[in-house]
């Protein structure tokens, strides 16, 4: 029976691990970052149900002790459906992510199932051998052990972790060499994308421009880590046949990431879009993030290309160091004041039916008009960069203005669709940094008919800059929208407060736990005519 006692509560303390497996996936793996996570709300290491289940256990023993009702069968049936009651899991809030089972997550789990294991069995040994006692007392030390073990069990994911980082690196190595073989062999020209935000979107739009008049292959969604590269690489780079131009977006959390991949892939043409407090939580500092975007720039050889937006401080700093010899810069922000510069974008137009200006080259006197179904004005300088890309690979200016012409907007970036009830639909939801997120509200006021509502859980990982810019979105919001839906009660109470100082309705602001519940409200409140913005998502360690 004490056997029995045991599977009980390993099943719970292993079912447990499993399902913390998916946070630490989503965190990448990284120790620090989900024990961050655990730690950040009680109610994620501290599993009150079981205290309470087990508390009510001891409770009910102690009654039928004290009237004589007390048996071992019976004492065995309480402690083991107490077991089954303290470690049966709750059903998530909502699962925007997905376990995938990789073979690194399926090699980490069974490493934390053997450890969990081998503690569980080492117990068993220890207390059938080690201790002189009835069965009663038995149950008890049994359950005393397991909800200790139960309250500690996500440990054994870091444990694992670490355990297995030998391994890991010897995958991880054999997985590169690999993908710098492949690549070798292809031998296309590399052009590397990074910055704090605009480079999936940048990589898309030059992709397809590209694609006018070369073989493109480009890094899928945002596959934009070391590890990501490689995958693109070793699966799709043997498929795509002759390659002219292999386009790859790069991002980083902290510095040396973005050289680890140059390493890799040695770019000749190198994009840096903008430098903003994006993930400034990791950084630490602007000055760190900058550091951390000028590496695909020093990656360069000599004679490589750099491409970069003048419109953004940083990136402009980074265009004045004078690296490599061939630099673009474009403008379109400060078109009138840096007229030295190659490419230029005047006479910029916005509606709700896309983007029209004029582009001019003013190294060859050229100018074209440009119009694109696109809309938000941070994409003028998206287009700008490809175009900077398209120019010095010999496309011409009216050849690329074809191409801007069918641009199509990037996943769960700016996306527009109107639903068969009529409402319009904006899905930004990958939208994470403050300058997107005023530019995707200035593309909600284009709509003045109905209602106009932004559901957002707000912007994150922007470190001391977190309330400063949440209320800055939640004032500019109360200026533009008839409703907002929050998404998250604490996490957006800065978003609430510009919002209040703004002297918006309260009613007509909606505060609810769970995305879905925002999407349950927007489809039984919205009619025909309305629009709504979907701002930023936040990842399920966000819940």
């Amino acid at each position: 029976m004490v056997e029995l006692l045991i599977f009980v509560w390993l099943a719970g303390i292993l079912l447990r691990i499993w399902r913390l497996a998916r946070f630490f996936q989503i965190e990448g793996y990284d120790s620090r970052r989900f024990l961050r996570w655990l730690l950040g709300r009680p109610s994620r290491y501290i599993m009150w149900r079981a205290l309470v289940f087990v508390g009510v256990a001891a409770l009910t023993s102690f009654v039928l002790n004290w009237f004589g009702q007390d048996t071992d069968s019976l004492y065995l049936a309480i402690w083991g459906v107490t077991a089954i009651l303290a470690t049966w899991p709750e059903p998530p809030k909502e699962v925007k992510q997905k376990f995938k089972l990789t073979h690194r997550a399926a090699r980490l789990l069974i490493a934390a199932f053997t450890l969990t294991a081998i503690a569980a069995v080492s117990a068993e040994v220890t207390l059938n051998t080690g201790v002189s006692a009835s069965e009663r007392t038995k149950f008890l030390v049994i359950t005393s052990v397991g909800l200790a073990v139960y309250h500690l069990s996500p440990l054994a994911l870091p444990l694992a972790n670490l355990l297995m980082l030998p391994v890991e690196v010897g995958f991880r190595r054999m997985f590169i060499a690999r993908a710098r073989r492949a690549l070798r062999r292809a031998s296309p020209v590399v052009i590397g994308i990074t910055g704090s935000y605009g480079k999936t979107s940048t990589k898309e739009y030059l992709a397809h421009i590209l694609r006018g008049r070369y073989e493109v292959l480009a890094t899928p969604r945002s596959y934009n880590t070391l590890m990501g590269v490689c995958l693109t690489i070793n699966n799709n780079l043997k498929r795509s046949g002759p390659l002219d131009y292999f386009i790859v977006e790069m991002g980083a959390y902290i510095e040396g990431e973005i050289r680890a991949i140059c390493k890799l892939t040695r770019p000749q043409i190198s994009l840096v879009t903008a430098v903003g407090p994006q993930h400034l939580e990791r950084f630490g500092s602007i000055e760190a993030t900058a550091r951390a975007k000028y590496e695909i720039i020093e990656a360069l050889p000599r004679d490589g290309v750099g491409i970069f937006n003048w419109d953004d401080h940083e990136v402009r700093t980074m265009y004045e160091r004078g690296y490599p010899d061939t630099r673009i810069a474009v403008t379109w922000e400060n078109a009138e004041h840096a007229t030295q510069l190659r490419l230029l974008a005047r006479q910029v137009r916005q509606t709700v039916d896309g983007l029209t200006f004029e582009v001019v080259d003013t190294l060859l006197g050229e100018q074209e008009q440009f119009s694109t179904p696109l809309v938000g004005k941070h994409n003028v300088t998206n287009i700008l960069l490809a175009t900077a890309v398209a120019r010095h690979l010999g496309m011409s200016l009216r050849e690329i203005a074809v191409r801007v012409a069918t641009l199509q907007s990037a996943e769960h970036r700016l996306q527009r669709k109107t639903l068969p009830g009529g409402i319009t639909v904006i899905d930004d939801a990958y939208s994470a940094n403050p300058a997107g997120a005023r530019n995707v509200l200035d593309v909600l006021a284009l709509y003045r008919e109905g209602r106009r509502v932004l559901i957002t859980p707000g912007i994150v990982e922007l470190g001391p800059l977190h309330a400063q810019e949440n209320q800055a979105l939640g004032r500019l919001a109360a200026r533009i929208c008839t409703d907002i839906v929050l998404v998250g009660a604490e996490q957006t109470r800065p978003i609430q407060q510009g919002i209040r100082e703004a002297g918006f309705s309260e009613e007509h602001l909606f505060v609810f736990g769970t995305r879905d519940e925002a999407i349950a409200w927007f489809q039984r409140e919205l009619r025909d005519g309305d629009t709504v913005l979907f701002l930023n998502d936040l990842p399920d360690t966000y819940l």
